[in-house]
């Protein structure tokens, strides 16, 4: 097939390993904890480009905070065309809000096809949400 590999970026035979920003193992799949430290550095943006920032480094994690689009519409609306960059306590609260979050990231696991699905949903007027969830042995989702 004319395939060439690189031995310098190529690893065989382990169980787990950074892939596009990804802690993959056995376990499951885990946020890049060099992600999660660009968040937790900022402070409270003040300018568009720094909400654009925040936002920007949010969506690539985005799969790992549940009910994101709802915790930070304070924040995104500071984006719209009517409103003016005005960081409130609303904003202040969801900032805080995420980061405390990703104090302890959950980790994303494959289900267990002997364990019964559960789905969670929330709409709200800003958002819509869904998160299928299951849980373990001990009985923790």
């Amino acid at each position: 097939y004319g395939v060439t590999l690189n031995p310098e970026k190529c690893v065989f035979g382990v169980t787990g390993g950074k892939l596009l920003g990804y802690i993959i193992s056995s376990r499951g799949i885990d946020v890049d904890p060099t992600k999660i430290w660009a968040v937790l550095e900022m402070v409270p943006p003040s300018s568009e480009s720094g909400i654009r920032s925040f936002l920007g480094k949010l969506g690539a994690i985005r799969r790992f905070i549940p009910d994101l689009s709802f915790a930070i519409h304070p924040i995104n609306n500071l984006l719209k065309k009517d409103y003016s960059i005005d960081w409130t306590e609303d904003c202040n609260e969801a900032f805080n809000a995420v980061k405390r979050f990703l104090l302890s990231p959950p980790t994303l696991m494959p289900p267990k096809l002997d364990h019964p699905l559960i789905l969670y949903s929330r709409a709200t007027n800003v958002s819509l949400a869904c998160m299928l969830a299951q849980e373990d042995d001990d009985k923790r989702e």
